[in-house]
């Protein structure tokens, strides 16, 4: 039988990203897992993620959990130096910011 760690392992994103696709979409981590592993193979998947995750940061804080807020924010990190394609252009590049 396949683990919930094994699925984890198996899709392409760590525990703490596939727990915030999770809590985004309100599955359980192994659905999520699964859902991780059909955006990193989509074009532009990454992007969704990154979404997914900046969407769950503002969710923390808007309900004051700032200690989530700070996990979320680590993952989003964690995330963005392991798929640095998800960076958006105008972060790249400031001059694109109107």
């Amino acid at each position: 039988m396949i683990s919930l760690e094994d699925c984890i392992a198996l899709c392409g994103l760590k525990e703490s990203e596939v727990l915030a696709i999770a809590e985004h979409e309100h599955v359980p981590e192994i659905v999520a897992a699964g859902l991780a592993e059909t955006l990193l193979k989509r074009e532009h998947g990454v992007d969704g993620v990154r979404h997914m995750i900046v969407e769950d940061i503002r969710s923390a804080h808007e309900r004051g959990d700032l200690h989530h807020v700070h996990e979320l924010l680590v993952c989003l990190k964690n995330f963005l130096d392991e798929h640095p394609e998800a960076i958006p252009a105008s972060v790249h590049n400031p001059k694109l910011i109107t």
